[in-house]
């Protein structure tokens, strides 16, 4: 099988549809359904099937998809090898973060990546209110993440995941509020709170679904917000009170201050996702590497 057809079916298994296949690979339409049908021919059996106005993968595409993962990479592997014995790693590599994420890593991630002659990182700040960062993946070498532990979709998408940090997620009060001079929180020292929220789903609105869990009753969200510099203003106004993550949380310095919680699991833990075959490139093995430097720095530097 002619392993540029296995390539196009895995992109229309990560990415859904033959339209954003021909977009990704600058192809038309046509010319990939083409492709697939050939492969489907020379398999034999079925490779994808109608539905609706759209097609999806069999059980055996699915699989032949899974295959050309493995087979890209083992290319990558043997080409980083043999990188390893010819030179440093160098060339272009692309990068994107959650905002906050990138306030953190980044300033100290592009010290580190300058230094490396021959190495160029791209880096952008993802939508915060994505349904499946995973699926940047496609799109990025490197998708910088935050999410309560490492997702069941991801392993079974066959990722690579690499763990950068874990980071409490703490309350943030109005700086004269009553409840700050407790050194700690609880749920049920915020039962009757107004809250400035998140959209649902995302990882700050789950810890406030926790506290409602253990309280037993809904919480009281006066809006919904994503940046979380407005949402810092907001609760310095006195009009509320948020999830915030601790180390960005700019506390005592725009009249709020943040407490821990505790009695509900209220951290994120922090991940590089990259699809199998990129992670074996020797340039973005260096800059995962100076991104998981970067990363323990960090945490020593805010947690001593």
């Amino acid at each position: 099988m002619e392993i540029r057809r296995l390539e196009l079916l895995r992109e229309l298994a990560d990415r859904g549809s033959i339209t954003a296949v021909a977009k990704a690979t600058m192809r038309t339409p046509s010319a990939v359904s083409q492709q697939l049908k050939i492969l489907e021919r020379e398999a034999g059996i079925p490779l994808t099937e109608r539905v609706g106005r759209g097609i999806v993968l069999t059980s055996a595409g699915r699989a032949l998809a899974q295959t050309a993962a493995d087979v890209a990479t083992a290319i990558e592997k043997a080409e980083a090898l043999w990188n390893d014995f010819r030179e440093s790693p160098r060339g272009e590599v692309t990068m994107t973060i959650f905002p906050t994420g990138g306030e953190m890593l980044l300033p100290g991630l592009f010290h580190s990546i300058n230094r490396l002659a021959g190495l160029k990182l791209h880096c952008n700040d993802q939508d915060s209110v994505l349904e499946d960062v995973a699926n940047l993946t496609a799109d990025f070498d490197i998708v910088v993440s935050d999410s309560p532990h490492v997702l069941p979709s991801w392993t079974e998408r066959g990722l690579a995941v690499v763990p950068l940090m874990r980071e409490s997620l703490d309350v943030a009060l109005p700086e004269d509020h009553p409840l700050g001079r407790k050194a700690a929180l609880t749920p049920a020292d915020l039962i009757d709170e107004t809250w400035i929220g998140v959209p649902p789903g995302l990882p700050f609105d789950r810890i406030l679904r926790r506290i409602e869990a253990a309280n037993g009753a809904p919480a009281n969200v006066a809006q919904r917000l994503t940046d979380n510099s407005i949402v810092e203003a907001v609760v310095a106004a006195g009009h509320g009170i948020a999830i915030l993550p601790r180390f960005t949380a700019r506390d005592r310095e725009n009249g709020l201050i943040t407490r821990p919680l505790k009695g509900v699991p209220s951290s994120r833990l922090i991940s590089a996702l990259l699809r199998p075959d990129r992670a074996e490139r020797p340039s973005v093995r260096a800059v995962v590497k100076a991104l998981v430097d970067e990363a323990q720095r960090f945490e020593r530097e805010h947690t001593a």
